[in-house]
């Protein structure tokens, strides 16, 4: 019998909505009329079969995976895992082309690239057909137990640090009513955050990202303790300390039983993303279309999402369950580009769409309804913005939302920085979100400038009209002599596409380029 992973996805490997700056999504194509990701849900469910091997699952050899590469015969292997994605073709948001690229072989790295937050675990479960068949020599490793865990002993690392001794390693103590938990991280900590702790039922899960590394402790506690967790970091010295108070006053003797995958060392893709049920607070109207949805953390949990990165959204929704990437923003443009670190609230600026599965299960959401959030993803890094002089900002629609983040921390931390410039992409004048805020602060701020462009503009508007193009980019970008320029790019794939290709033709590197996809 076939062992099948009941894991949640996104899969270990999942990243982000950041991608590097000559990388973007994939391209939708028109789907035919009854095939939306609700028709492909109830279609999946109507108990069709939709491997062709009537409910039996197999082990796919290599060599049997290639017979089946065809439009009508297609089978493609993600994570040791083989699916017919035959039935799946009409219902692909990319089209049949893209998903063809895979057919007959291992298309982790390619699904990887372009699909990493979709959850094609619970969207092709009906399509699964079995697990690839390993090799002798692999199978015999795999069946050999790792050594049990006892006390407090440190375990193997199912994955080797990326450098002797960089291994980061921790410590506790502990007073009458209080226990202490310390992490040595070896290396200076990133002050935008980089601590996610959770505390629920006894049981603390801690992760430091570090990097493209992660970190994590994971303990059943020796004794009961309060609900709330404090921490503290040192960034110069790479220390963070986590303090719980104890329900009665005492000494253990141990600080706990290790759980699954405690005291590792891996790296962040390979880490399975943690969600947390997380509570609506409430809904604050931003446009006709557009709203600022506050969410509560758990008492026990403290999360800092660093600027750049996104946190994953899940639902169950008619039994399929849905993940979608967003990007947290402040409560507004005047809040201080970064939190306390024992901020509890989240506020995520989600744009409705009238045919959107997901956004309209999240609009029909009530004050005090549970939505499962994730920590946070991505790669981007404020590290090359240090010794930045001009940061330019293009954003179409909703692709302002890490703008916004990225706005205030240029304007409040980096000084470096002396003009920071937006330029703005949307259909209609009423579409422009925060732009009142937006306006106010290039009044107030000599730094900061905005310009708006509108594809679909009433009569009365002055503003710039049309869509990005070679001489709209020439006109906003300025690069003074002895000045070092950086262009962050957001929006809609056709546009961050066209945008890249622009940017790279009027001279600007790899390096001086940041697109975030989704």
């Amino acid at each position: 019998m076939l062992n099948i992973p009941t894991q949640s996805f996104p899969a270990p490997s999942s990243q982000q909505r950041v991608a590097p700056s000559g990388q973007s999504g994939r391209s939708k194509v028109a789907l035919k009329p009854g095939h939306s990701l609700m028709d492909w849900i109830r279609f999946s469910k109507s108990g069709k079969d939709l491997t062709g091997l009537r409910g039996r699952l197999i082990e796919v050899t290599k060599e049997e995976l290639l017979k089946h590469n065809t439009r009508d015969d297609c089978w493609t292997c993600i994570r040791g895992m083989v699916y017919n994605v035959t039935p799946y073709m009409d219902y692909h948001p990319g089209g049949e082309e893209e998903l063809m690229k895979a057919a007959g072989i291992d298309g982790t790295d390619l699904f990887d690239q372009v699909h990493r937050w979709v959850n094609y675990e619970s969207m092709l479960k009906e399509c699964l057909v079995g697990r690839m068949a390993t090799k002798a020599t692999t199978a015999i490793k795999a069946i050999i137990p790792p050594p049990p865990l006892t006390g407090l002993d440190r375990p193997i690392s199912v994955a080797p640090p990326p450098e002797k001794d960089s291994r980061p390693r921790y410590d506790w103590f502990q007073t009458d009513v209080t226990v202490h938990l310390v992490v040595y991280a070896k290396r200076k900590i990133p002050s935008s955050g980089c601590t996610i702790v959770d505390l629920e039922a006894g049981v603390l899960r801690l992760e430091v990202l570090l990097g493209k590394m992660s970190y994590m402790i994971h303990l059943c506690l020796a004794d009961e303790v309060e609900g709330t967790v404090s921490v503290h970091t040192a960034f110069s010295v790479g220390k963070i300390q986590v303090s719980i108070r104890k329900q009665a006053k005492g000494k253990w003797t141990s600080l706990g039983q290790p759980l699954e995958l405690h005291n590792t060392f891996l790296h962040k893709k390979d880490r399975a993303p943690y969600y947390r049920d997380c509570v609506l607070v409430c809904k604050t109207e931003v446009n006709h279309n557009t709203h600022v949805f506050r969410v509560q953390l758990p008492r026990g949990t403290v999360m800092h999402v660093p600027v750049g990165k996104h946190v994953y959204l899940k639902a169950l929704i008619q039994d399929a369950e849905v993940v979608r990437p967003y990007t947290p923003v402040e409560k507004n443009l005047a809040a201080a580009s970064h939190h306390s670190s024992q901020e509890s609230d989240l506020y995520l600026m989600i744009k409705v769409y009238p045919d959107g599965v997901f956004t309209q299960h999240l609009n029909n959401l009530h004050t005090g309804d549970h939505i499962s959030i994730s920590g946070p993803e991505g790669t981007f890094n404020v590290r090359p913005l240090r010794d930045v002089t001009h940061l330019y900002l293009l954003a179409a629609g909703t692709g302002f939302t890490p703008m916004a983040r990225l706005i205030q921390l240029a304007l409040e931390d980096l000084d470096t920085i002396r003009k920071t410039r937006l330029l703005f992409f949307n259909r209609r004048e009423e579409d422009i979100l925060w732009r009142y805020q937006l306006d106010e602060l290039a009044a107030n701020n000599d730094r900061f400038q905005v310009e708006y462009v509108l594809s679909e503009p009433c009569e009365s508007w002055i503003g710039k009209k049309g869509r990005v193009d070679e001489s709209m980019l020439q006109d906003f970008l300025n690069r003074p002599d002895g000045s070092k320029c950086y262009v962050c790019v957001c929006g809609p794939t056709d546009f961050t596409e066209l945008t890249l290709r622009l940017l790279k033709q009027q001279g600007f590197s790899e390096g001086e380029l940041h697109a975030f996809s989704g």
